[in-house]
Protein backbone atom coordinates (compact mmCIF):
# COMPACT_ATOMS: atom_id res chain seq x y z
CA UNK A 1 0.00 0.00 0.00
CA UNK A 2 1.30 3.56 -0.80
CA UNK A 3 0.40 6.93 -0.67
CA UNK A 4 0.23 9.33 -3.65
CA UNK A 5 2.32 11.69 -1.94
CA UNK A 6 4.95 9.04 -1.91
CA UNK A 7 4.59 7.78 -5.14
CA UNK A 8 7.53 8.65 -7.45
CA UNK A 9 6.78 6.28 -10.66
CA UNK A 10 4.50 4.16 -11.92
CA UNK A 11 4.81 0.81 -13.86
CA UNK A 12 3.10 0.63 -16.59
CA UNK A 13 1.80 -2.96 -18.46
CA UNK A 14 4.34 -4.59 -21.01
CA UNK A 15 3.41 -6.13 -24.01
CA UNK A 16 5.92 -9.22 -22.87
CA UNK A 17 7.73 -10.75 -20.80
CA UNK A 18 10.10 -12.36 -23.75
CA UNK A 19 13.11 -10.33 -25.58
CA UNK A 20 11.64 -11.30 -28.89
CA UNK A 21 8.57 -10.21 -27.96
CA UNK A 22 9.37 -6.66 -26.67
CA UNK A 23 11.70 -6.40 -29.67
CA UNK A 24 8.56 -7.53 -32.05
CA UNK A 25 6.21 -4.73 -29.89
CA UNK A 26 9.13 -2.21 -30.85
CA UNK A 27 9.42 -2.89 -34.52
CA UNK A 28 5.28 -2.58 -34.81
CA UNK A 29 4.89 -0.01 -32.73
CA UNK A 30 8.30 2.29 -34.82
CA UNK A 31 6.26 0.96 -38.04
CA UNK A 32 2.45 2.42 -36.76
CA UNK A 33 4.05 5.67 -35.83
CA UNK A 34 6.76 6.05 -38.72
CA UNK A 35 3.29 6.08 -40.68
CA UNK A 36 1.72 8.23 -38.77
CA UNK A 37 4.61 11.02 -38.83
CA UNK A 38 4.71 10.29 -42.32
CA UNK A 39 0.89 10.44 -43.57
CA UNK A 40 0.05 13.65 -41.39
CA UNK A 41 3.66 15.45 -42.35
CA UNK A 42 3.02 15.19 -46.28
CA UNK A 43 -0.58 16.26 -45.36
CA UNK A 44 0.80 19.36 -43.21
CA UNK A 45 3.23 19.93 -45.78
CA UNK A 46 0.91 19.87 -48.68
CA UNK A 47 -1.48 22.08 -47.24
CA UNK A 48 1.06 24.62 -45.92
CA UNK A 49 2.29 24.97 -49.53
CA UNK A 50 0.27 24.76 -51.56
CA UNK A 51 -1.69 27.55 -52.35
CA UNK A 52 -5.05 25.91 -53.95
CA UNK A 53 -5.38 24.34 -50.73
CA UNK A 54 -5.75 27.36 -48.49
CA UNK A 55 -9.44 27.10 -47.83
CA UNK A 56 -11.22 26.58 -44.68
CA UNK A 57 -11.56 22.84 -44.84
CA UNK A 58 -7.69 22.30 -45.52
CA UNK A 59 -6.75 24.92 -42.77
CA UNK A 60 -9.14 22.44 -40.63
CA UNK A 61 -7.32 19.20 -41.90
CA UNK A 62 -3.84 20.83 -41.54
CA UNK A 63 -4.97 21.44 -37.31
CA UNK A 64 -6.14 17.66 -37.38
CA UNK A 65 -2.84 16.21 -38.56
CA UNK A 66 -1.10 18.17 -36.00
CA UNK A 67 -3.48 16.92 -33.08
CA UNK A 68 -2.81 13.41 -34.66
CA UNK A 69 0.38 13.66 -34.32
CA UNK A 70 0.71 14.81 -30.74
CA UNK A 71 -1.64 12.19 -29.72
CA UNK A 72 0.28 9.82 -31.20
CA UNK A 73 4.36 11.28 -29.92
CA UNK A 74 2.78 11.28 -26.65
CA UNK A 75 1.78 7.39 -26.13
CA UNK A 76 4.27 5.69 -28.79
CA UNK A 77 7.75 6.72 -28.21
CA UNK A 78 7.48 6.12 -24.47
CA UNK A 79 6.07 2.86 -24.82
CA UNK A 80 8.84 2.20 -27.45
CA UNK A 81 11.50 3.03 -25.28
CA UNK A 82 10.21 0.68 -22.14
CA UNK A 83 10.17 -2.43 -24.71
CA UNK A 84 13.87 -1.21 -25.72
CA UNK A 85 15.19 -1.17 -22.98
CA UNK A 86 13.02 -3.49 -20.94
CA UNK A 87 11.57 -1.62 -18.19
CA UNK A 88 7.98 -0.20 -17.31
CA UNK A 89 8.56 2.45 -15.20
CA UNK A 90 7.44 6.04 -15.89
CA UNK A 91 7.66 8.76 -13.59
CA UNK A 92 4.50 10.81 -11.50
CA UNK A 93 5.41 14.19 -13.56
CA UNK A 94 5.83 11.92 -16.66
CA UNK A 95 2.32 9.82 -16.36
CA UNK A 96 0.95 13.62 -15.10
CA UNK A 97 2.48 14.73 -18.45
CA UNK A 98 1.04 11.99 -20.31
CA UNK A 99 -2.59 12.60 -19.65
CA UNK A 100 -2.59 15.76 -19.87
CA UNK A 101 -1.19 15.62 -22.99
CA UNK A 102 -3.37 12.92 -24.52
CA UNK A 103 -6.71 14.07 -23.21
CA UNK A 104 -5.38 17.97 -24.60
CA UNK A 105 -5.29 16.52 -28.29
CA UNK A 106 -7.92 13.79 -28.24
CA UNK A 107 -10.37 16.43 -27.14
CA UNK A 108 -9.15 19.06 -29.15
CA UNK A 109 -9.47 16.52 -31.96
CA UNK A 110 -13.26 15.51 -30.98
CA UNK A 111 -13.82 19.64 -30.94
CA UNK A 112 -11.83 20.16 -34.36
CA UNK A 113 -14.20 17.23 -35.92
CA UNK A 114 -17.06 18.68 -34.81
CA UNK A 115 -16.12 22.25 -36.65
CA UNK A 116 -15.40 20.51 -39.48
CA UNK A 117 -18.95 18.92 -39.84
CA UNK A 118 -20.27 22.56 -39.33
CA UNK A 119 -17.57 23.73 -41.97
CA UNK A 120 -19.24 21.28 -44.47
CA UNK A 121 -22.84 21.91 -43.76
CA UNK A 122 -22.35 25.79 -44.47
CA UNK A 123 -20.49 24.86 -47.72
CA UNK A 124 -23.73 22.36 -48.94
CA UNK A 125 -26.37 23.53 -47.44
CA UNK A 126 -25.76 27.30 -46.91
CA UNK A 127 -23.22 27.71 -50.11
CA UNK A 128 -24.03 31.76 -50.73
CA UNK A 129 -23.33 32.55 -47.21
CA UNK A 130 -20.38 30.64 -46.91
CA UNK A 131 -17.77 33.38 -47.55
CA UNK A 132 -19.19 35.55 -44.78
CA UNK A 133 -19.83 32.35 -42.18
CA UNK A 134 -16.13 30.85 -42.66
CA UNK A 135 -14.24 33.74 -43.88
CA UNK A 136 -10.33 33.15 -42.43
CA UNK A 137 -10.87 35.28 -39.35
CA UNK A 138 -13.95 32.93 -38.24
CA UNK A 139 -12.06 29.41 -38.86
CA UNK A 140 -8.94 30.79 -37.39
CA UNK A 141 -11.49 31.69 -34.33
CA UNK A 142 -13.14 27.92 -34.37
CA UNK A 143 -10.07 26.24 -34.36
CA UNK A 144 -8.24 28.33 -31.53
CA UNK A 145 -11.20 27.38 -29.95
CA UNK A 146 -11.19 23.82 -30.33
CA UNK A 147 -7.14 24.02 -29.27
CA UNK A 148 -8.35 26.09 -26.07
CA UNK A 149 -11.09 23.35 -25.41
CA UNK A 150 -8.72 20.73 -25.17
CA UNK A 151 -6.10 22.57 -23.73
CA UNK A 152 -8.95 23.42 -20.53
CA UNK A 153 -10.13 19.54 -20.33
CA UNK A 154 -6.83 18.33 -20.53
CA UNK A 155 -5.84 20.51 -17.32
CA UNK A 156 -9.78 19.96 -15.56
CA UNK A 157 -8.91 15.99 -16.01
CA UNK A 158 -5.11 15.61 -14.86
CA UNK A 159 -5.71 18.13 -12.13
CA UNK A 160 -8.49 15.92 -10.72
CA UNK A 161 -7.05 12.81 -11.08
CA UNK A 162 -3.76 13.66 -9.74
CA UNK A 163 -5.32 15.03 -6.51
CA UNK A 164 -7.08 11.88 -5.52
CA UNK A 165 -5.41 9.97 -2.76
CA UNK A 166 -3.59 6.79 -4.37
CA UNK A 167 -2.83 3.98 -2.11
CA UNK A 168 -3.58 0.99 -4.61
CA UNK A 169 0.06 0.55 -5.22
CA UNK A 170 1.58 1.89 -8.54
CA UNK A 171 0.90 -0.69 -11.17
CA UNK A 172 -1.41 0.61 -14.26
CA UNK A 173 -2.74 -2.04 -16.22
CA UNK A 174 -2.43 0.06 -19.67
CA UNK A 175 0.61 0.54 -22.00
CA UNK A 176 0.25 4.52 -21.49
CA UNK A 177 -1.33 6.43 -18.28
CA UNK A 178 -4.78 6.23 -18.85
CA UNK A 179 -7.34 8.33 -16.29
CA UNK A 180 -9.77 4.68 -16.17
CA UNK A 181 -6.15 2.76 -14.71
CA UNK A 182 -4.80 5.50 -12.65
CA UNK A 183 -8.34 5.70 -10.79
CA UNK A 184 -8.11 2.09 -10.31
CA UNK A 185 -5.36 3.19 -7.92
CA UNK A 186 -7.51 5.87 -5.77
CA UNK A 187 -8.18 5.16 -1.90
CA UNK A 188 -12.03 4.66 -1.52
CA UNK A 189 -14.93 6.94 -2.96
CA UNK A 190 -12.11 9.46 -3.50
CA UNK A 191 -12.30 9.13 -6.84
CA UNK A 192 -16.23 10.47 -7.28
CA UNK A 193 -15.10 13.59 -8.44
CA UNK A 194 -13.22 12.66 -11.63
CA UNK A 195 -15.90 10.42 -12.54
CA UNK A 196 -18.04 12.94 -12.22
CA UNK A 197 -16.16 15.04 -14.34
CA UNK A 198 -15.80 12.16 -16.86
CA UNK A 199 -19.63 11.90 -17.07
CA UNK A 200 -19.85 15.84 -18.02
CA UNK A 201 -17.46 15.38 -20.11
CA UNK A 202 -19.28 11.95 -22.04
CA UNK A 203 -22.55 14.34 -22.14
CA UNK A 204 -20.80 17.04 -23.76
CA UNK A 205 -19.15 14.77 -26.64
CA UNK A 206 -22.71 12.97 -27.07
CA UNK A 207 -23.90 16.73 -27.84
CA UNK A 208 -21.19 17.04 -30.07
CA UNK A 209 -22.01 13.73 -31.93
CA UNK A 210 -25.51 14.61 -31.78
CA UNK A 211 -24.64 18.07 -33.84
CA UNK A 212 -22.13 16.12 -36.22
CA UNK A 213 -25.14 13.29 -36.96
CA UNK A 214 -27.45 16.30 -37.55
CA UNK A 215 -25.79 18.40 -40.25
CA UNK A 216 -25.02 15.22 -42.15
CA UNK A 217 -28.84 14.44 -42.26
CA UNK A 218 -29.25 17.89 -43.42
CA UNK A 219 -26.39 17.31 -45.69
CA UNK A 220 -27.59 14.20 -47.11
CA UNK A 221 -30.79 15.34 -47.90
CA UNK A 222 -29.60 18.13 -49.91
CA UNK A 223 -26.65 16.19 -51.83
CA UNK A 224 -29.32 13.78 -52.56
CA UNK A 225 -31.32 16.81 -54.30
CA UNK A 226 -28.57 17.92 -56.56
CA UNK A 227 -29.80 16.91 -60.19
CA UNK A 228 -25.88 16.45 -61.96
CA UNK A 229 -23.59 13.55 -60.69
CA UNK A 230 -20.94 15.21 -60.61
CA UNK A 231 -22.06 17.33 -58.12
CA UNK A 232 -22.82 14.37 -55.89
CA UNK A 233 -19.88 12.84 -56.55
CA UNK A 234 -18.02 16.78 -55.51
CA UNK A 235 -20.22 16.80 -52.42
CA UNK A 236 -19.69 12.93 -51.21
CA UNK A 237 -15.97 13.12 -51.97
CA UNK A 238 -15.73 16.03 -49.50
CA UNK A 239 -17.86 14.47 -46.77
CA UNK A 240 -17.16 10.85 -46.84
CA UNK A 241 -14.33 10.87 -45.38
CA UNK A 242 -14.41 13.04 -42.53
CA UNK A 243 -17.19 11.20 -41.69
CA UNK A 244 -15.11 8.01 -41.82
CA UNK A 245 -12.41 9.28 -39.76
CA UNK A 246 -15.50 10.75 -37.10
CA UNK A 247 -17.00 7.20 -37.14
CA UNK A 248 -13.51 5.60 -36.27
CA UNK A 249 -12.72 7.73 -33.90
CA UNK A 250 -16.22 7.88 -32.17
CA UNK A 251 -16.61 3.78 -32.65
CA UNK A 252 -12.72 3.14 -31.10
CA UNK A 253 -13.30 5.42 -28.15
CA UNK A 254 -16.80 4.57 -27.53
CA UNK A 255 -15.86 0.72 -27.02
CA UNK A 256 -12.84 1.14 -24.96
CA UNK A 257 -14.40 3.01 -22.68
CA UNK A 258 -18.26 1.78 -22.54
CA UNK A 259 -17.60 -1.78 -23.42
CA UNK A 260 -19.06 -4.48 -21.32
CA UNK A 261 -17.32 -5.69 -17.68
CA UNK A 262 -18.21 -9.06 -18.66
CA UNK A 263 -15.69 -8.75 -21.66
CA UNK A 264 -13.46 -7.03 -20.22
CA UNK A 265 -9.48 -8.67 -20.02
CA UNK A 266 -6.13 -7.12 -19.57
CA UNK A 267 -4.90 -8.46 -23.22
CA UNK A 268 -8.51 -7.24 -24.73
CA UNK A 269 -8.44 -3.82 -22.81
CA UNK A 270 -4.57 -4.03 -24.65
CA UNK A 271 -5.62 -4.74 -27.89
CA UNK A 272 -8.53 -2.07 -27.55
CA UNK A 273 -6.27 0.44 -26.59
CA UNK A 274 -3.75 0.57 -29.00
CA UNK A 275 -7.00 0.29 -31.82
CA UNK A 276 -8.69 3.89 -30.36
CA UNK A 277 -4.99 5.69 -29.46
CA UNK A 278 -2.93 4.44 -32.51
CA UNK A 279 -4.75 3.23 -35.31
CA UNK A 280 -7.03 6.46 -36.11
CA UNK A 281 -4.32 8.97 -36.00
CA UNK A 282 -2.29 6.33 -38.73
CA UNK A 283 -5.20 6.14 -40.73
CA UNK A 284 -6.58 9.36 -41.02
CA UNK A 285 -4.38 10.80 -43.52
CA UNK A 286 -5.18 7.40 -46.23
CA UNK A 287 -8.71 8.29 -45.41
CA UNK A 288 -8.44 12.23 -46.07
CA UNK A 289 -6.25 11.41 -48.80
CA UNK A 290 -8.09 8.45 -50.74
CA UNK A 291 -11.52 10.46 -52.18
CA UNK A 292 -9.63 13.69 -52.58
CA UNK A 293 -8.54 14.48 -55.93
CA UNK A 294 -6.69 18.20 -54.62
CA UNK A 295 -4.95 16.55 -51.84
CA UNK A 296 -4.17 13.77 -53.75
CA UNK A 297 -2.52 15.97 -56.54
CA UNK A 298 -0.93 18.29 -53.96
CA UNK A 299 0.98 15.40 -52.23
CA UNK A 300 2.06 13.61 -55.73
CA UNK A 301 3.37 17.03 -56.46
CA UNK A 302 5.34 16.86 -52.63
CA UNK A 303 6.96 13.97 -53.70
CA UNK A 304 8.09 14.69 -57.21
CA UNK A 305 9.38 17.24 -55.54
CA UNK A 306 10.90 15.74 -52.55
CA UNK A 307 12.53 13.29 -55.20
CA UNK A 308 13.92 15.89 -57.44
CA UNK A 309 15.93 17.34 -54.66
CA UNK A 310 17.19 14.17 -53.31
CA UNK A 311 18.34 13.52 -57.27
Amino acid sequence: MSNSSSLTEFLLLGFADTRELQLLHFSLFLGIYLAALLGNGLIITAVACDHRLHTPMYFFLLDLSILDLGSTTVIAPKSMANSLWDTRAISYSGCAAQIFSFVFFVSAEYCLLTIMAYDHYVAICRPLHYGTLMDSRACVQMAAAAWASGFLYGLLHTGSTFTIPLCQGNVVQQFFCEIPQILKLSCSDSYLREVGLLVVSACLGFGCFIFIVLSYVQIFTVVLRIPSEQGRHKAFSMCLPHLAVVSLFVSTGTFAYLKPPSISSPALDLVVAVLYSMVPPTVNPLIYSMRNKDLRDALKKLIELMQTQQQ
